[in-house]
Protein backbone atom coordinates (compact mmCIF):
# COMPACT_ATOMS: atom_id res chain seq x y z
CA UNK A 1 0.00 0.00 0.00
CA UNK A 2 1.36 3.75 -0.99
CA UNK A 3 1.22 5.85 1.81
CA UNK A 4 1.60 10.17 1.09
CA UNK A 5 2.20 10.62 4.98
CA UNK A 6 1.21 14.05 6.57
CA UNK A 7 1.69 16.43 4.06
CA UNK A 8 -1.12 16.41 1.77
CA UNK A 9 -1.96 19.85 1.53
CA UNK A 10 -6.08 20.30 2.90
CA UNK A 11 -7.99 22.70 1.37
CA UNK A 12 -11.90 24.08 2.87
CA UNK A 13 -14.79 24.89 0.95
CA UNK A 14 -17.60 26.82 3.10
CA UNK A 15 -20.51 27.23 0.66
CA UNK A 16 -23.83 26.06 -0.78
CA UNK A 17 -24.61 22.98 -3.03
CA UNK A 18 -25.59 23.48 -6.31
CA UNK A 19 -28.09 20.64 -7.54
CA UNK A 20 -26.63 20.94 -11.38
CA UNK A 21 -22.88 20.70 -10.35
CA UNK A 22 -21.35 23.74 -11.75
CA UNK A 23 -21.15 25.82 -8.96
CA UNK A 24 -21.12 25.82 -4.99
CA UNK A 25 -19.04 23.38 -3.32
CA UNK A 26 -19.47 21.05 -6.22
CA UNK A 27 -17.52 23.38 -8.15
CA UNK A 28 -15.18 23.95 -5.53
CA UNK A 29 -14.20 20.23 -5.10
CA UNK A 30 -13.63 19.61 -8.41
CA UNK A 31 -11.66 22.44 -8.93
CA UNK A 32 -9.59 21.18 -5.60
CA UNK A 33 -9.03 17.94 -7.33
CA UNK A 34 -7.69 19.11 -10.40
CA UNK A 35 -5.06 21.41 -8.50
CA UNK A 36 -3.64 18.06 -6.41
CA UNK A 37 -5.07 19.06 -2.84
CA UNK A 38 -7.53 17.14 -0.56
CA UNK A 39 -11.23 19.00 -0.70
CA UNK A 40 -13.45 19.07 2.20
CA UNK A 41 -16.59 20.83 2.41
CA UNK A 42 -18.90 22.88 4.86
CA UNK A 43 -22.28 23.09 3.24
CA UNK A 44 -24.75 26.04 3.97
CA UNK A 45 -27.62 25.79 2.26
CA UNK A 46 -28.68 23.61 -0.33
CA UNK A 47 -30.14 24.96 -3.82
CA UNK A 48 -32.18 23.63 -6.40
CA UNK A 49 -30.86 25.12 -9.52
CA UNK A 50 -29.81 24.07 -13.13
CA UNK A 51 -28.60 26.10 -15.76
CA UNK A 52 -31.44 28.10 -16.40
CA UNK A 53 -31.96 29.16 -12.89
CA UNK A 54 -32.27 29.34 -9.44
CA UNK A 55 -35.71 27.41 -7.81
CA UNK A 56 -35.19 27.30 -4.37
CA UNK A 57 -32.64 28.30 -1.48
CA UNK A 58 -32.76 25.85 1.71
CA UNK A 59 -30.56 27.23 4.08
CA UNK A 60 -28.86 25.00 6.84
CA UNK A 61 -29.21 25.86 10.55
CA UNK A 62 -26.03 27.72 12.20
CA UNK A 63 -25.97 24.70 14.87
CA UNK A 64 -25.45 22.47 11.80
CA UNK A 65 -22.93 24.37 10.27
CA UNK A 66 -20.58 25.23 13.16
CA UNK A 67 -20.94 21.31 13.78
CA UNK A 68 -19.44 20.81 10.39
CA UNK A 69 -16.41 23.47 10.82
CA UNK A 70 -15.48 22.10 14.44
CA UNK A 71 -15.48 18.48 12.93
CA UNK A 72 -12.79 19.85 9.84
CA UNK A 73 -11.35 21.41 12.84
CA UNK A 74 -10.85 18.56 15.22
CA UNK A 75 -9.32 16.23 12.71
CA UNK A 76 -8.95 17.67 9.22
CA UNK A 77 -7.79 21.43 9.91
CA UNK A 78 -7.10 22.63 6.33
CA UNK A 79 -4.59 24.94 5.16
CA UNK A 80 -6.39 27.24 3.04
CA UNK A 81 -10.27 27.80 3.10
CA UNK A 82 -12.28 29.49 1.19
CA UNK A 83 -16.59 31.47 1.59
CA UNK A 84 -18.91 31.29 -1.26
CA UNK A 85 -22.50 31.41 -0.49
CA UNK A 86 -23.34 32.73 3.27
CA UNK A 87 -27.03 33.41 2.49
CA UNK A 88 -27.61 35.36 6.06
CA UNK A 89 -25.59 37.88 8.31
CA UNK A 90 -26.02 34.64 11.15
CA UNK A 91 -24.73 32.58 9.31
CA UNK A 92 -21.60 34.81 8.06
CA UNK A 93 -20.63 35.97 11.78
CA UNK A 94 -21.21 32.50 13.12
CA UNK A 95 -18.54 31.20 10.24
CA UNK A 96 -16.53 34.24 11.20
CA UNK A 97 -15.96 33.23 14.92
CA UNK A 98 -14.99 29.62 14.00
CA UNK A 99 -12.77 30.64 11.40
CA UNK A 100 -11.25 33.13 14.38
CA UNK A 101 -11.07 30.83 16.94
CA UNK A 102 -9.85 28.09 14.92
CA UNK A 103 -7.03 30.19 13.77
CA UNK A 104 -7.15 29.14 9.90
CA UNK A 105 -5.34 31.97 8.38
CA UNK A 106 -5.01 31.54 4.22
CA UNK A 107 -9.14 32.87 4.03
CA UNK A 108 -10.47 33.48 0.60
CA UNK A 109 -13.59 34.79 0.72
CA UNK A 110 -16.11 35.01 -2.71
CA UNK A 111 -18.43 37.29 -1.69
CA UNK A 112 -20.96 35.42 -3.41
CA UNK A 113 -24.14 37.83 -4.40
CA UNK A 114 -26.48 37.06 -7.08
CA UNK A 115 -26.42 34.13 -9.39
CA UNK A 116 -26.05 34.12 -13.07
CA UNK A 117 -30.14 34.23 -13.70
CA UNK A 118 -30.58 37.01 -11.21
CA UNK A 119 -31.30 35.15 -8.49
CA UNK A 120 -29.97 36.80 -4.74
CA UNK A 121 -28.02 34.74 -2.54
CA UNK A 122 -27.25 37.06 0.06
CA UNK A 123 -29.97 38.68 1.96
CA UNK A 124 -29.49 42.78 2.22
CA UNK A 125 -28.54 42.68 6.12
CA UNK A 126 -25.91 40.17 5.23
CA UNK A 127 -23.45 42.16 3.39
CA UNK A 128 -22.94 44.31 6.34
CA UNK A 129 -21.89 41.24 8.58
CA UNK A 130 -19.77 40.39 5.24
CA UNK A 131 -17.69 43.69 5.83
CA UNK A 132 -17.76 43.44 9.32
CA UNK A 133 -16.59 40.08 10.44
CA UNK A 134 -15.53 38.46 7.69
CA UNK A 135 -13.50 40.78 5.25
CA UNK A 136 -10.97 41.12 8.25
CA UNK A 137 -9.95 37.42 7.99
CA UNK A 138 -9.71 37.29 4.47
CA UNK A 139 -6.25 36.27 2.93
CA UNK A 140 -7.45 37.34 -0.27
CA UNK A 141 -11.16 38.49 -1.63
CA UNK A 142 -12.58 38.14 -5.00
CA UNK A 143 -15.10 40.15 -5.95
CA UNK A 144 -16.37 40.80 -9.39
CA UNK A 145 -17.51 44.51 -10.72
CA UNK A 146 -21.05 44.18 -9.11
CA UNK A 147 -20.23 42.67 -6.25
CA UNK A 148 -16.99 45.16 -5.73
CA UNK A 149 -19.78 48.12 -6.10
CA UNK A 150 -22.19 46.63 -3.78
CA UNK A 151 -19.17 46.46 -0.64
CA UNK A 152 -18.06 50.03 -1.63
CA UNK A 153 -21.17 51.95 -2.39
CA UNK A 154 -19.62 53.44 -6.03
CA UNK A 155 -20.27 53.07 -9.54
CA UNK A 156 -16.78 51.43 -10.91
CA UNK A 157 -16.66 52.72 -14.63
CA UNK A 158 -12.47 52.75 -15.33
CA UNK A 159 -9.41 51.43 -13.99
CA UNK A 160 -9.00 53.94 -11.74
CA UNK A 161 -11.88 53.31 -9.99
CA UNK A 162 -11.64 49.82 -9.62
CA UNK A 163 -7.88 50.66 -8.36
CA UNK A 164 -10.11 52.98 -5.67
CA UNK A 165 -12.81 50.21 -4.97
CA UNK A 166 -9.46 47.91 -3.88
CA UNK A 167 -7.93 50.16 -1.63
CA UNK A 168 -11.10 50.69 0.11
CA UNK A 169 -12.22 46.78 0.39
CA UNK A 170 -8.53 46.49 1.75
CA UNK A 171 -8.91 49.26 4.32
CA UNK A 172 -11.71 47.40 5.57
CA UNK A 173 -9.53 44.35 6.48
CA UNK A 174 -8.60 41.92 3.84
CA UNK A 175 -4.67 41.75 2.78
CA UNK A 176 -5.64 41.27 -0.78
CA UNK A 177 -7.95 42.10 -3.03
CA UNK A 178 -8.97 40.65 -6.63
CA UNK A 179 -11.49 42.78 -8.55
CA UNK A 180 -12.77 40.06 -11.11
CA UNK A 181 -13.07 42.18 -14.60
CA UNK A 182 -15.35 39.77 -16.13
CA UNK A 183 -18.87 41.65 -16.21
CA UNK A 184 -16.77 44.75 -17.80
CA UNK A 185 -17.50 45.20 -21.67
CA UNK A 186 -14.03 45.26 -22.99
CA UNK A 187 -12.29 42.92 -25.68
CA UNK A 188 -9.56 41.00 -22.85
CA UNK A 189 -11.02 39.90 -19.18
CA UNK A 190 -8.81 41.78 -16.79
CA UNK A 191 -8.32 41.02 -12.72
CA UNK A 192 -7.10 43.77 -11.17
CA UNK A 193 -4.67 42.15 -8.46
CA UNK A 194 -3.74 44.99 -5.02
CA UNK A 195 -1.72 43.47 -1.65
CA UNK A 196 -2.08 46.27 -0.07
CA UNK A 197 0.62 48.85 -1.88
CA UNK A 198 0.86 47.67 -5.49
CA UNK A 199 -1.48 46.87 -8.33
CA UNK A 200 -1.22 44.45 -11.00
CA UNK A 201 -3.19 43.65 -13.99
CA UNK A 202 -4.13 39.74 -15.40
CA UNK A 203 -5.04 39.70 -18.59
CA UNK A 204 -6.69 36.82 -20.65
CA UNK A 205 -8.55 37.04 -24.30
CA UNK A 206 -12.35 37.53 -23.61
CA UNK A 207 -14.55 34.21 -24.62
CA UNK A 208 -18.35 35.48 -25.81
CA UNK A 209 -20.04 32.41 -24.64
CA UNK A 210 -22.84 31.41 -22.39
CA UNK A 211 -21.16 28.45 -20.75
CA UNK A 212 -19.84 30.67 -17.31
CA UNK A 213 -21.92 29.06 -14.52
CA UNK A 214 -19.65 29.05 -11.70
CA UNK A 215 -16.52 31.19 -13.02
CA UNK A 216 -16.34 33.36 -9.78
CA UNK A 217 -16.65 29.70 -7.56
CA UNK A 218 -14.21 27.99 -9.55
CA UNK A 219 -11.68 30.92 -9.86
CA UNK A 220 -11.44 31.12 -5.79
CA UNK A 221 -11.12 27.74 -5.32
CA UNK A 222 -8.34 27.73 -7.54
CA UNK A 223 -6.72 30.61 -5.49
CA UNK A 224 -7.64 28.47 -2.11
CA UNK A 225 -5.77 25.16 -3.35
CA UNK A 226 -3.16 27.37 -4.70
CA UNK A 227 -2.50 28.70 -1.04
CA UNK A 228 -2.73 25.59 0.63
CA UNK A 229 0.06 24.10 -1.29
CA UNK A 230 1.68 26.69 -0.20
CA UNK A 231 1.87 29.51 -3.45
CA UNK A 232 2.31 33.09 -2.35
CA UNK A 233 -1.25 35.18 -3.22
CA UNK A 234 -0.02 36.42 -6.18
CA UNK A 235 1.19 33.22 -7.76
CA UNK A 236 -2.27 31.63 -6.57
CA UNK A 237 -4.06 34.00 -7.94
CA UNK A 238 -2.10 34.04 -11.69
CA UNK A 239 -2.49 29.66 -11.88
CA UNK A 240 -6.39 30.45 -10.79
CA UNK A 241 -6.75 33.03 -13.61
CA UNK A 242 -5.49 30.72 -16.13
CA UNK A 243 -7.04 27.75 -14.47
CA UNK A 244 -10.77 30.08 -15.02
CA UNK A 245 -9.32 31.11 -18.82
CA UNK A 246 -9.23 27.19 -19.51
CA UNK A 247 -12.00 26.60 -18.47
CA UNK A 248 -14.07 29.00 -20.10
CA UNK A 249 -12.11 28.29 -23.23
CA UNK A 250 -12.93 24.65 -23.66
CA UNK A 251 -16.47 24.60 -22.59
CA UNK A 252 -18.78 21.51 -22.05
CA UNK A 253 -21.34 23.13 -24.15
CA UNK A 254 -23.97 21.12 -21.43
CA UNK A 255 -27.31 23.01 -20.38
CA UNK A 256 -30.34 25.09 -21.68
CA UNK A 257 -29.02 27.69 -19.81
CA UNK A 258 -25.80 29.36 -18.13
CA UNK A 259 -23.79 26.01 -19.09
CA UNK A 260 -21.16 24.75 -16.24
CA UNK A 261 -17.35 25.64 -17.07
CA UNK A 262 -14.98 22.61 -17.64
CA UNK A 263 -13.11 21.89 -14.69
CA UNK A 264 -10.66 19.79 -16.22
CA UNK A 265 -9.77 21.92 -19.19
CA UNK A 266 -6.81 23.38 -17.41
CA UNK A 267 -5.04 19.89 -16.92
CA UNK A 268 -6.36 18.64 -20.50
CA UNK A 269 -5.20 22.17 -21.77
CA UNK A 270 -3.82 24.76 -20.13
CA UNK A 271 -0.75 24.92 -22.39
CA UNK A 272 -2.58 26.59 -25.04
CA UNK A 273 -4.52 29.17 -22.90
CA UNK A 274 -3.49 33.09 -23.50
CA UNK A 275 -3.31 33.89 -20.26
CA UNK A 276 -0.63 36.44 -19.01
CA UNK A 277 1.84 35.23 -16.45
Amino acid sequence: MRTFGTGIPKALTIAGSDSGGGAGIQADLKTFQELDVYGMSVLTAVTAQNTLGVRGVYQLTVEAIVEQLTAIEIDLAPQAAKTGMLFSGEIIAAVASCIRRFGWSNLVVDPVMIAKGGTGLLQEEAVQALKEHLLPLAKIVTPNVPEAEKLTGKTLNSLADRKEAAKQIADMGAQHVVIKGGHLEEDAATDLFFDGRDYYELTGPRVYTNHTHGTGCTFSAAITAELAAGKTPLAAVKTAKAFIQAAIEYPLSIGSGHGPTNHWAYRKYSQWVGVNK
